[in-house]
Order: structure tokens, then C-alpha cells, then sequence
């Protein structure tokens, strides 16, 4: 029995993705009140670090090259930096907005970058055209951000 089409299950999993990046931001939010912004945003990566390595070397759960690492385009290095920023701008930015204003906040900029980033086929993506109603769904969007803003 398949509760999820094959069509459905990349959403569902993007969806669950969102519901973790609220949770997550809202405990390094109350970690790097306890130990500082900076400090957290260190624990967090160790300790996603470990788990992956526990998951590769122990768990063997990699389908992928390791060693290939030098053959991967410049650009790709630049994501555990973001992620730093990432974890630190979020945790930065709750305790000022709250979680809903935060997260609302980061939605609109995903979608927009995201708009971007297809359209120029962005980081060896391939381009997709951007259709008029992705410009009135980002529209709606923007004034749906602006209603959820206290």
C-alpha cells in the first residue's frame, strides 16, 4: 500500500524539511541564549558533523564517491559556509521577530532566490523558464508575507 505517489513524496519531503528548520532554529535560538550566538552556531555544526560521519564511516550509508571531492565545481565548497551563516542569521534573527516573522522572512527569500536560480539555471542547474503564474504566485506571496507580519 503507498500512502505517497512518486510524484508527491519529494514535496512531502520538502515540506517536513520546513518543519524542521522552524524547530531547529527555534532550539539553537534558545542554545545561543544559554552558551552565545556564536558558540551555538559551533555546537550545531559539530554535532551535525558527527552524526554524518557516524552515518558514513560507522553506518556505511553513503551511495556516493568521497574521493571524488576534487572534481566538484568551486562553488560547492561555499555550502558548509552558508550553512554557518545560516544556522547564526536565523538564531540571530528570532529572539527580535519570533519564529512565525522569522521564518516567514526566509520563506519569501528561498522562493525568490529559488525563482532566480532556475531561471539562470544557477550552479549547473538546468534553467527553467519562469511562467507568469510563478510571478503572481510570488506576488501573492509577498502580500501573504506582509499579512503574516506582526
Amino acid at each position: 500500500m503507498n500512502f505517497i505517489s512518486n510524484e508527491m513524496l519529494p514535496l512531502v519531503l520538502a515540506f517536513v524539511s520546513g518543519v524542521l528548520m522552524a524547530v531547529q532554529g527555534s532550539i539553537n535560538t534558545g542554545l545561543s541564549k544559554v552558551i552565545g550566538l556564536l558558540e551555538a552556531t559551533f555546537v550545531v555544526q559539530l554535532t551535525g558533523t558527527i552524526l554524518v560521519m557516524m552515518l558514513l564511516f560507522i553506518g556505511n550509508m553513503g551511495k556516493g564517491n568521497l574521493y571524488a571531492w576534487q572534481e566538484a565545481p568551486w562553488y560547492s565548497w561555499l555550502g558548509g559556509i552558508l550553512g554557518v551563516a545560516i544556522i547564526y542569521l536565523v538564531a540571530a534573527s528570532i529572539p527580535s521577530v519570533g519564529v512565525a516573522n522569522a521564518t516567514t522572512a526566509i520563506i519569501v527569500g528561498q522562493v525568490l532566490t529559488a525563482v532566480i536560480i532556475d531561471y539562470l539555471g544557477g550552479f549547473g542547474l538546468e534553467r527553467m523558464a519562469c511562467s507568469p503564474k510563478q510571478l503572481i504566485g510570488l506576488g501573492l506571496l509577498a502580500v501573504g508575507a506582509r499579512l503574516l507580519l506582526k
